[in-house]
């Protein structure tokens, strides 16, 4: 019943039953919002708030999203918590392992800005600086419900994609 309603402007009724009509990027978006694999890259604190929204009370499996270890099978990269420059190049490495299309989520203020660490010598001034990033989740340490809205977000951008310009 969720794929009718996603594509209610799209049903054509015809004589002898009905017919979805949709165009192609409606569909390819679709697929790809309802089947997030996630990669973790869970550095710090923030770790802990991404594990909790896996976890039974928040569960993302909900929203079609399944944790995978390799990097080959994920196509979002979730990452929480701060990314040290001696850290920054094996992130680096997975983004690069990652199949196409891959999305990145910046979890928490140590992943967007560096935090609390912001000006020390060790810490990288945001994930961005390495990955390019889709979305970010501010707070220190973001609530479950945070990265849930930033998950949200991300599905209405990849929803919004032309495969034209992919």
């Amino acid at each position: 019943m969720a794929v009718v309603n996603k594509f209610a402007s799209a049903i054509k009724r015809l004589p002898g039953g009905t017919v979805l009509v949709a165009p192609l990027d409606a569909v390819v978006n679709w697929a790809k919002e309802s089947s997030l694999w996630y990669l973790s890259f869970g550095l710090a604190c923030c770790a802990i708030e991404m594990m909790a929204t896996a976890a039974s009370r928040y569960d993302l499996d909900r929203f079609g999203m399944i944790f995978r270890t390799s990097p080959r099978q994920a196509d979002l990269m979730i990452v929480a918590g701060t990314v040290t420059k001696k850290m920054a190049p094996m992130l680096r490495r997975l983004y690069d392992q990652m199949a196409e299309p891959k999305y990145v989520i910046a979890f928490g203020g140590c992943a967007s800005a560096g935090g609390p660490y912001y000006d020390a010598y060790s810490v990288v001034q945001g994930v961005d600086h390495v990955v390019p990033v889709d979305v970010y989740v501010p707070g220190c340490p973001p609530r479950p419900e945070n990265l849930i809205q930033g998950i949200l977000k991300l599905q209405e951008k990849i929803h919004k994609q032309s495969l034209a310009a992919v």
